[in-house]
């Protein structure tokens, strides 16, 4: 198996959600991640912790502090994940461990930045998507915005962010021999995650209405069905031959004849499909749909899609301790 990290070491200071994730991240491409944790805490369990090498200390003690010097010293990189100004206070703060490791690159992962107004106050993933403008765009028409679990702050914006920046600048140290302060806010990441519906809004193609566009579950072509067994299809034919193979599929070829694209019949398609769509269980459809490329899939519970077939020839799944967790994406080969 390549491991294209492999021979790059890091050193990540425990922390919860988006930070962890970025070491999973590394450990899974090759990395060795040295996790600094907390004196007498439990060691983490579960797919976010796996692949480190753990090491306990307790940084208000001069002779641990000055034991993760030296790991730093070594290591290639560094990620940490508290409130700003808290590692500085510890004697961990970038300028100290930069002046043992010139090179180092040093990942600061926070949820509103290392600057800003907000930067010293609380917050959750939902809070740093509030004001990215993406918890606005997520939802139903005349319903409240919903919550896309901590996927767009913590992991896409946060996690996934901070690995492409100390990435980059772990790319920029081999070349010139210094290191840098990589600040990943989820605020800010969350934002970038946005740019393309931001872009449709620039362009008079996106409306500031939940429920309302092509991509939110607004276009009937573009949405989710409830069946007759109460599960539910997801539904994607953007493309118009893949919307005439969806339509002539469910019986309801006749509404061809309306443009696909003209919001003011979205209503009227979105019932009939609906009324269509409820007629036959899920899995009904989806043996109906078989091979197609009307882009209907089931819409999977997390016992379900480690099963699926697909996922299975894949292996996109493994099965660890007695439950599924999921595999290192993405694959490399020769």
């Amino acid at each position: 198996m390549i491991e294209p990290l492999k021979g790059v070491t890091v050193v990540e200071f425990a922390g919860l959600g988006p930070a962890p994730f970025c070491g999973m991240l590394f450990a899974q491409m090759g990395a060795r991640v040295i996790r600094i944790g907390r004196a007498g805490e439990a060691l983490p369990v579960g797919p976010l912790a796996r692949g480190r090498e753990h090491i306990a200390l307790d940084l208000k003690r001069a002779d641990d502090v000055a034991r993760a010097l030296d790991l730093i010293a070594q290591a290639d990189a560094l990620i940490e994940g508290f409130r700003p100004g808290v590692m500085e206070r510890l004697g961990l703060g970038p300028d100290a461990c930069r002046a043992r490791r010139p090179a180092l690159v040093y990942g600061r992962m926070t949820g509103w930045g290392q600057t800003g107004p907000l930067a010293q106050t609380a917050g959750h993933d939902i809070n740093y998507i509030a004001i990215s403008g993406a918890l606005h765009a997520i939802g139903l028409a005349d319903g409240e915005p919903v919550v896309p679990l901590n996927l767009v702050g913590d992991f896409g914006g946060g996690g996934m962010v901070l690995a492409f920046g100390v990435i980059a600048a772990l790319l920029r140290a081999r070349a010139s021999g210094e290191g840098c302060v990589v600040d990943a806010a989820m605020t800010d990441g969350a934002a970038m995650l946005m740019s393309m519906i931001y872009g449709f809004r620039a362009a008079g193609d996106w409306q500031d209405v939940r429920g309302s566009n092509l991509l939110d579950g607004g276009a009937p072509f573009y949405r989710t069905y409830r069946c007759a067994d109460g599960r539910w299809i997801a539904v994607g034919c953007i493309e118009p031959p893949f919307y005439a193979a969806f339509m002539k599929g469910i019986g309801a070829q006749d509404l061809l004849a309306l443009p696909q694209r003209e919001r003011t019949h979205w209503p009227l398609i979105a019932q009939r499909i609906a009324q269509a769509v409820a007629t036959r269980t899920r899995d009904a459809w989806v043996a109906r749909f078989e091979g197609s490329d009307a882009c209907v899939s089931p819409v999977l519970d997390l016992a379900e899609a480690p099963r699926h077939a697909h996922n299975a020839a894949r292996g996109a799944f493994v099965e660890q301790d007695g439950a599924w967790v999921p595999k290192c994406a993405p694959r490399f080969s020769a």
